[in-house]
């Protein structure tokens, strides 16, 4: 069994005295894992770390086995580990994709946001990409909000709540006396809002329906710590 494709680096970690054990996410193979010989050499060390995009072949005796990387590298990010918040949102998305998508499950469009997102993280803007790329992961994971239009009573203007239940976006005519229940609507969710509270209540949002739909459907496990890290900073 063998394929070859570029992909992003998720993480690394020691396997025996000299190999490293990576997962990287690809366009066609989705998280996947393998075995890369001489990977805490001083050559191959600097070139798996998380974000770095990776051009990977992948070969193994049967395609249920582990199986071996040859890993040539295509783009380092390592300047984004030179910042703290920046260092932090790559965390959040790593640690958050391996959290959520099964592994050899292709997810192309997540992988091709993925990358744009990553590539923002030298641009000021780039907390917006990344809560909106969780929108994306809950909607390829079958959790997407809907928040086109008004669950009650369907009119498109005067959004200002979603429903922590069914997702939807609710008007403020029709919240009533169920307002103080409701998650609020923030513009960044739509791409409208781009200061930090809007893009924090946005977070809180999806941070609410990471918990509550996808966390239950993966066994209850709590979310990744890096999540919430980021969200700590991006609060100051």
């Amino acid at each position: 069994m063998e394929w070859r494709e570029a992909g992003v680096l998720l993480v690394s970690k020691p396997h025996g005295e000299t190999s490293t054990i990576i997962e990287v996410l690809t366009e066609g193979h989705g998280r996947h894992a393998g075995i890369v010989r001489g990977g805490s050499s001083r050559k191959m060390a600097p070139v798996l770390q998380p974000g770095a995009q990776l051009d990977v072949t992948w070969r193994a005796r049967l395609e249920d086995h582990l199986g071996m990387f040859l890993v040539e590298p295509i783009t380092s990010r390592a300047h984004l580990m030179s910042d703290r918040l920046t260092l932090a949102g790559l965390n959040a998305l790593t640690t958050l994709i391996r959290f959520a998508l099964p592994e050899r499950e292709p997810h192309p469009a997540l992988y091709r946001q993925t990358l744009t997102v990553i590539d923002m993280m030298d641009q000021e803007i780039w907390p917006l990409a990344y809560l909106r790329w969780e929108l994306s992961l809950l909607d390829e994971l079958g959790f997407g909000l809907d928040l086109t239009c008004c669950a009650v009573t369907g009119v498109t203007d005067g959004l200002t709540y979603i429903s922590p239940k069914s997702g939807r976006a609710v008007a403020t005519e029709a919240a009533g006396e169920w307002a103080n229940k409701l998650l609020p609507f923030s513009p960044a969710l739509i791409g409208a809002g781009t200061s930090d509270k809007d893009i924090g209540n946005g977070l809180k949002v999806t941070g609410h329906f990471l918990q509550t739909r996808l966390a239950p459907a993966l066994g209850n496990r709590p979310l990744p710590d890096a999540r919430q890290r980021l969200i700590d900073l991006l609060s100051r």
